[in-house]
């Protein structure tokens, strides 16, 4: 029995968390408890244990992983000011007219937020608020529109940025180092999140215009599913376009444009989006609307120029000009500095900011916690065996690289019925990548097509999160078996996806290998 400790020490984290312990503890306790029963058996040498305050240390000093709660500070501050309602309303009423076309809308409004915001959670809500009721007064079957919903708002998943990317960029790269060690490389070569931004910005928007085929196949054969909207629902005007689509759009541009052009890192850039979220929604709030225009217009000439011409002023032989432009840029900075302060005061009387902190810091420490607790079951685990058991069992998969790959990425979507992306990400992957890896597979190809498999873990029942976030916020009118129906033909375009990018690998490749 001692032989098959690291198997049943799997079983028994799976059957913690389908109990409903919380996951970090779950997956923390079931560490230890084996970490002590493989010592006591003799199967383990304990003082394995003693790099768990390394590993604890890289955890937290891992520059690549600030840029977690920048980004979702980013998106709580867009969803707490309302932007995403107004963006849906706008939207809603402009294709609305159409056929299918409030569903159109919920797909483009989702992956605008999925881009600005990255979280799926508030982008459900708000459309199951929103969007929802309006798709069933139009008379939308509740299957359809529910499936919809849910669906556009998992685009936050794959289109970056995106927490899932983040922390999938961080497994890969460690797994393709380890790989590159035992290939007898010493001299490695690393993964960036850049890179799975690149990587999964095609792949994104292949499967939103997947989700719009779909939409509007089932408009043409089955109008009475999706009909168009009542006549009297007023379209918006250009102004009221251009003001609900530009902001968000100018953000996205701001943050991904700095990425992958190579101007700032993705923590860099995830700052940037932070305070752009927080200007946005200084306006919002009430605020001073010239202070603010007019600092934002400073942060953005600065970040131009200073890039353009950037001066040293401690250089004993600074010119002039150097001298002056050090001037020019310290007025914009002071400029930018006080529309910040207006629109944290604005974001402060209306509890924006109170509540948009709130929520990152939940979440943020939710994602730290599962990590560190991951990194000390994956010690034990190893110490246990399971690392040689899980090479050894991919090694014999029949088919060679590619009935492991399969084999994995079925593993990797029936554990997403049960298991949460994060807890998929930090101890599933990183015990099976580096093996794919040695195979041959290329670790920016394979971390994309994971990250599409684990998007459908939002979806898949009984425990896919967008269904429970739908089922929260949707009217009375919408059964859990309606949300649950609906997302099925979704599930479906979900596999096509992945089954495009595993045909043609290019569209994960190509812009990465294009850009870095």
């Amino acid at each position: 029995m001692t032989e098959y400790l690291d198997v049943i020490m799997f079983a028994a984290l799976m059957a913690a968390i389908l109990l409903g312990f919380p996951v970090a503890f779950s997956i923390a306790g079931t560490a230890i408890l084996f970490a002590y029963l493989g010592w006591l058996l003799g199967v383990m040498d304990i003082t394995l244990l003693g790099a768990l305050g390394q590993r604890a240390f890289g955890l937290i000093s891992n520059e690549v992983l600030i840029a977690i709660p920048l980004f979702v500070l980013m998106g709580a501050i867009l969803e707490k000011s309302r932007i995403a309602e107004e963006l849906l309303d706008t939207m809603g009423r402009l294709f609305g007219q159409l056929k299918g076309g409030l569903g159109i809308s919920v797909v483009l409004v989702g992956a605008l937020l999925a881009a600005s915001t990255g979280i799926v959670g508030a982008t459900v809500v708000a459309m199951g608020m929103i969007a929802l009721p309006a798709m069933l007064r139009a008379g939308y079957d509740p299957r359809v529109a529910s499936g919809i919903v849910c669906t556009a708002g998992t685009l936050g998943q794959i289109i970056p940025p995106s927490t899932l990317l983040i922390i999938l960029a961080d497994v890969m790269s460690n797994a393709y180092q380890q790989a590159q060690y035992e290939q007898g490389k010493f001299s490695v070569e690393a993964l960036s999140v850049g890179q799975f931004f690149a990587a999964a910005l095609i792949p994104g928007l292949v499967l939103v215009v997947l989700y719009l085929l779909y939409i509007l196949a089932r408009g043409f054969l089955r109008p009475q599913d999706m009909p168009a909207a009542p006549a009297e629902m007023a379209r918006p005007s250009r102004g009221q376009v251009l003001g609900a689509v530009v902001p968000p759009i100018l953000l996205i541009f701001a943050v991904l444009g700095a990425i992958l052009g190579g101007i700032a890192t993705p923590t860099e850039a995830a700052s940037v989006g932070a305070i752009g979220a927080l200007l946005m929604a200084g306006l919002r709030a009430g605020g001073p609307a010239r202070i603010i225009m007019l600092g934002a217009a400073a942060l953005i000439l600065l970040g131009i120029l200073s890039g353009l011409h950037p001066v040293r002023l401690q250089r004993s032989d600074l010119s002039t000009t150097d001298f002056a432009a050090g001037i020019f840029y310290a007025l914009l900075t002071a400029l930018g500095a006080i529309a910040i302060l207006m629109a944290l005061r604005s974001g402060l009387k209306k509890r924006v900011l109170h509540e948009a902190v709130t929520s990152t810091t939940t979440m943020t420490a939710m994602i730290f916690a599962t990590i560190l607790a991951a990194g000390m079951f994956s010690l034990v685990f190893i110490g246990l065996g399971g690392e040689e058991r899980v090479a050894h069992i991919l090694g014999d998969m029949p088919g060679g690289p590619t009935g492991a790959l399969l084999f994995c990425m079925l593993l990797i979507f029936v554990l997403g019925f049960f298991l949460d992306f994060v807890e998929i990400s930090v101890i599933v992957l990183p015990l099976v990548t580096p093996t794919l890896i040695l195979m041959g597979h290329d670790p920016v190809w394979l971390g994309i097509l994971i990250a599409i498999n684990l998007q459908t873990s939002f979806l898949t029942p009984p425990f896919g999160f967008s269904l429970f976030y739908l089922r929260g916020a949707a009217p009375s009118e919408i059964t859990t078996r309606h949300i649950y129906q609906g997302v099925i033909p979704f599930i479906g375009l979900q596999a096509v996806g992945v089954l495009l990018v595993w045909l043609v690998p290019s569209l994960a490749t190509w812009l990465p290998s294009a850009i870095f």
